[in-house]
């Protein structure tokens, strides 16, 4: 079902085999990564759900290049005896594409659950930290972690917990080190939506601080060129 609070479009390759997950309502769904190249070079292996109806409409051919379209969606799973948010492409459709091996693009309309997180790396780029609650249809919502940087970083900083927000961005992995009780470091993968454009969906509050109902705030242009 198209949802147009939440769309996703993305072009890569399979990473490995498919593997059988789960039924819903005696249709199965199989789960895996797929391979999407940025302009930079870097891969991004991100997590992917297929309904077994779209299942057909694989190639065979081994490396074939794909587009898929559908939604960023997201579910608890316990891992280690603790609660973690997963996060997936969930195909709605499946096609062959030869080209465009970058396109990327999110488009997601939600409210903040938790209060956005400002901050500056140690190099001085400004990153602000949004959690996004998307409705799904049945009542459901898909809580989706989004990132902002630069001039976008600031506007998203002023926002609110059940502010409206509309945004575009490319979903991304990130690799992390998690610090443990005994002191190891434990690898992890993160997922997010990294913004590109970046506006208040109902408008008062862009108007309030300098950027017109309506009108994006432009991604940095050194931003699009470090990812």
């Amino acid at each position: 079902m198209e949802n147009p609070n939440n769309r996703i479009i993305a072009v890569g390759r399979l990473d490995g085999e498919l593997e059988l997950s789960h039924e819903v309502m005696n249709e199965p769904f199989y789960t895996g990564f797929l391979l999407v190249r940025r302009l930079s070079g870097t891969v991004d292996r991100l997590p992917l759900t297929i309904p077994g109806k779209l299942m057909a409409l694989l190639p065979q051919e081994p490396d074939c290049q794909l587009m898929m379209t559908g939604q960023v969606r997201s579910y608890n799973k316990v891992i280690d005896g603790a609660g973690r948010l997963m996060v997936t492409l969930f195909a709605q459709s499946i096609a062959p594409s030869p080209d465009n091996d970058t396109l990327n693009k999110v488009s997601l309309t939600g409210a903040l659950c938790k209060p956005p997180i400002y901050r500056s790396t140690p190099f001085g780029r400004e990153i602000c930290d949004m959690m996004l609650a998307v409705n799904r249809a049945f009542g459901k919502s898909d809580y989706i972690p989004c990132i902002a940087w630069g001039r976008n970083a600031q506007y998203a900083s002023r926002f609110e917990v059940g502010d409206h927000v509309r945004l575009t961005g490319r979903l991304q992995s990130r690799e992390y080190q998690k610090l443990l009780e005994n002191g190891e470091y434990l690898s992890r993968n993160a997922y997010e939506v990294s913004c590109f454009t970046l506006e208040s969906a109902e408008g008062s509050l862009s108007e309030a601080y300098g950027f017109p109902a309506g009108r994006y705030a432009p991604e940095p242009a050194e931003h699009r060129r470090l990812n």
